[in-house]
């Protein structure tokens, strides 16, 4: 298909977004009201609201910001990601790693190849764990779909918080020097420094490359985001307001050490957990707590420590652990403060 082709079926199909995007409330009211004629006034009737708003609003974001990533992301190849944290000093080498983890495709499940591609560089292990801190973390699902339920003042907090969190770990991870903590093998694994040519990429190519990345993303967290919303619902017709903000709210102190704690085992993705927290906000949950269990669902994942025990000893492990969590705990109280 010839690219001018393409182009006219993206602006089409983006101007058709548009206009289910801006009614989907409008179509939510017809379904609950005019075809299920519910009365609104029930708990039923608000959990089935917000289900059945929440879950097109959220795909329809999910896919325009996954496509759109697509695109960014066919600029950064792992060479290329590698050739440019290479040399890097510290700090320079964090702020530098962490901005890289938000554009580039690589999850808990890239951990060690990543590890060994960037240890084979020359990359600083500070450097390294910023990068591996950052990816995970601040991801396009959950940028968007704080966007998409908050607005872009809480996404916007939510990337400069975790931005300054894998800056900072990384950082302190570095200035420990804690290589010594590195499984030996990792350092006799002899990379081939063959210099791979940047291919040339055209722009159907990279319009390829979106498009992929919506088939296999929203296929891949489709169902994760209905579950969550499911669950959202559920919190958001039933759950009484004041008992969500005891557990969770400012006044508890321990609640965000708690929140944290609960949510490093409790792996899931963003786009399971964001419309719980959507939920646990509405009923009183406090912002910082709420915030800090999400950071540490998604950051502090279980999968992810337990394959990078591959190539880290523990004692390199636990303190990965502790330093992550302590800035996650430290963001949770520092916005209960801010915006209680």
């Amino acid at each position: 298909m010839k690219i001018k082709n393409k182009i006219l079926i993206l602006v089409t199909l983006l101007v058709l977004w548009l206009l289910l995007y801006l009614n989907l409330s409008a179509i939510a009211d017809f379904l609950v009201n005019s075809i299920l004629g519910l009365d609104r006034n029930t708990h039923l009737t608000d959990a089935i609201w917000f289900f059945v708003f929440e879950v097109p609003k959220v795909l329809l974001l999910l896919t325009l910001i996954v496509f759109g990533v697509g695109i960014v992301r066919s600029y950064f190849s792992p060479e290329r990601t590698r050739k440019m944290l290479g040399g890097k000093k510290l700090f320079t080498g964090n702020v530098s790693a962490s901005l890289l983890g938000i554009v580039t495709p690589f999850c808990s499940c890239s951990a060690i190849p990543l590890f060994l591609g960037f240890v084979e560089s020359g990359v600083p292990l500070g450097v390294t764990f910023s990068f591996l801190i950052a990816a995970p973390m601040i991801n396009e699902v959950a940028l968007v779909l704080l966007f998409g339920l908050f607005g872009w003042k809480t996404a916007l907090l939510y990337m400069s918080t975790g931005l300054l969190i894998a800056m900072l770990s990384g950082y302190i991870i570095g200035r420990l020097k804690l290589e010594k903590y590195v499984e030996s093998w990792v350092y006799e694994v002899k990379a081939g420094r063959l210099e791979i040519a940047e291919e040339k990429v055209s722009f159907a190519d990279r319009i390829n490359s979106g498009i992929d990345a919506v088939k296999e993303i929203v296929a891949k967290v489709w169902i994760y985001v209905v579950i969550g919303i499911a669950v959202g619902a559920g919190i958001h017709g039933y759950v009484p307001e004041n008992f969500m903000a005891s557990l969770m709210g400012k006044s508890a102190w321990w609640s965000v050490p708690i929140a944290v704690i609960l949510g490093v085992p409790m792996y899931s993705n963003a786009a399971g957990i964001i419309p719980i927290v959507q939920a646990l906000l509405e009923k009183g949950a406090s912002l910082g707590t709420v915030l800090a269990f999400m950071m540490s669902v998604i950051g502090l994942s279980l999968p992810e420590t337990i394959i990078l025990k591959k190539v880290l000893k523990i004692q390199l492990i636990g303190i990965f652990i502790g330093v992550v969590g302590l800035g996650i705990i430290i963001v949770g109280y520092l916005f209960n403060f801010i915006f209680g």
